[in-house]
């Protein structure tokens, strides 16, 4: 029974992760929303605050919904998880750069 028991508590857990996680979504979701739909900060301070919710929200997914944490075995995965990121951002940005170079000399 308590290996039973031990797999019951195991499942609450988990599923009060994912209710927590869902939740800081939402709220990092609303934030932004809010303060553009409000109108009420300068248009750099709804940058920074899009921008910050959106670091936010990376982090929680990792977190509760990936299960990447800064534990031994999970940071292998997030180490390949950031590489990956930084390779699709290098080749996102020099394409980026290559257009706006031919750009500048079509005009």
């Amino acid at each position: 029974m308590s290996g039973a028991s031990e797999h019951e508590h195991e499942k609450r857990r988990e599923l009060r992760s994912y209710v927590v996680g869902f939740a800081a979504a939402v709220a990092l979701t609303a934030v932004p929303f809010a303060v553009v739909a409000s109108g009420a900060a300068s248009a750099g301070t709804a940058y920074a605050v899009i921008a910050i919710a959106a670091l936010a929200q990376v982090v929680v997914h990792f977190r509760f919904f990936l299960h990447i944490g800064l534990g031994r075995s999970t940071r292998d995965d997030l180490q390949l998880i950031l590489f990956t990121a930084l390779i699709v951002a290098l080749m996102a940005g020099g394409t980026i750069w290559i257009l706006e170079n031919l750009h500048a000399r079509m005009m």
